[in-house]
């Protein structure tokens, strides 16, 4: 595949549908979450994530629907929505893209949208859950520089486990050998990113 780019930006309320729909089909595809699962139910509350959190979405730029592509949903300590991060962290859940444009970098570019989001608030790490399932996303983690933090993996439901990361934010004036490895083009709101070459999805 070539290079794809992508304009990623907080979702407006004409993007709800669409996020909702996104999210729970990638989530099927990814982790074969069966239809009318209760988790369905949140993962399409997309009006109460963007209340509690932020909901960034990655889209083709010039497509007349906004062309989403691709989700994610960055939160803060003490929220309704935070599961890992504590003071002076921060934390993306619901990661998804849409399986047809998966393998493109759209979820790196999310990911590392949400690593600028802590940065810009001084945030000191980057929290994730994600499922042991998930190689592709997982392998995407560790490259970006994530960390596993074992101790933090937990089970929200019964035969449901999910493995915990952590991303350290290098403090002012510092660049983490990762960022320098996997820079990305920066230009406006937009990011282009090279294609990565891997399911970019990771249910959280």
């Amino acid at each position: 595949m070539g290079r794809a780019a992508v304009s990623i930006r907080r979702a407006t309320v004409e993007d709800f549908d669409r996020v909702a729909a996104l999210t729970v089909d990638a989530y099927r595809a990814a982790s074969r979450l069966a239809v009318g699962h209760g988790y369905e139910k949140v993962l399409a509350d997309v009006p109460s994530r963007a209340a509690a959190a932020e909901v960034l979405v990655a889209g083709w730029p010039g497509a007349e629907d906004g062309g989403i592509v691709g989700t994610v949903t960055f939160v803060l300590p003490g929220t309704p929505y935070a599961e890992l991060c504590g003071p002076g962290e921060a934390e993306f859940r619901m990661l998804a893209v849409d399986p047809l444009a998966q393998g493109r970098g759209i979820g790196e570019a999310l990911v590392r949208a949400c690593l600028d989001r802590a940065r810009a608030l001084s945030a000191r790490a980057v929290r994730l859950s994600t499922t042991p399932v998930l190689v592709a996303a997982n392998r995407l983690y560790e490259r970006l520089g994530f960390v596993r933090t074992p101790e933090l993996d937990w089970s929200p439901a019964a035969g449901v486990d999910l493995l915990a990361f952590r991303f350290d934010l290098p403090r002012a004036g510092e660049v983490s050998a990762h960022e320098v490895e996997g820079d990305v083009e920066r230009g406006g709101p937009a990011l282009v990113v090279g294609d990565v070459g891997v399911a970019d999805d990771a249910p959280a």
